[in-house]
């Protein structure tokens, strides 16, 4: 499938889960497969520059042919982005991106992203959540939401 296409796949699917909200795809008791998805990494603010590092994690028990995280700031980003291979940008502070196939019991590719922030704010709050995972049921929401607050020091934080 070309990128185009994916991606405009991945805007529909997005803005559909903005109307029928984030529980409608990920957290929904569909009595389908299960599986645990997770989110860990780091980032850095230094003068309105981003450095995100994020790796998904599936605890399982069944593998997720494709999943989207959300990544939402508390400040809009600058207008011109570069981001990578499976991710889209979806208004002014809200960026998704696909995490690819996971295994059960099984780590993803890193998403590594390289952004800038409208203006240097002093803080800014990131707001990461799996929008879609592909029909399958996540009952543990707590370790795929994450909330990070990322001070304007260079530091990195963990999350």
């Amino acid at each position: 499938m070309g990128m185009r296409v994916w991606v405009r796949g991945l805007v529909a699917g997005a803005m559909a889960v903005g109307v029928v909200g984030a529980g409608g795809f990920a957290g929904a008791d569909s009595g389908g497969p299960e599986a645990d998805l997770a989110y860990h990494g780091s980032v850095s603010l230094d003068r309105g520059r981003i450095d995100l590092r994020v790796t998904p994690r599936n605890h399982g028990p069944s593998a997720v042919a494709d999943a989207t995280v959300r990544l939402t700031w508390s400040a809009p980003l600058a207008a011109r982005q570069q981001l990578p291979d499976g991710c889209a940008r979806l208004g002014a502070r809200v960026v998704v991106c696909r995490t690819g196939a996971l295994a059960a019991d099984g780590v993803g590719e890193q998403l590594g992203l390289r952004m800038r922030l409208r203006g240097m704010p002093a803080e800014v709050t990131l707001e990461i959540g799996t929008v879609w995972s592909g029909g399958v049921v996540d009952r543990n929401r707590g370790n795929d939401q994450q909330r990070v607050l990322v001070l304007d020091t260079g530091d990195a934080y963990y999350f």
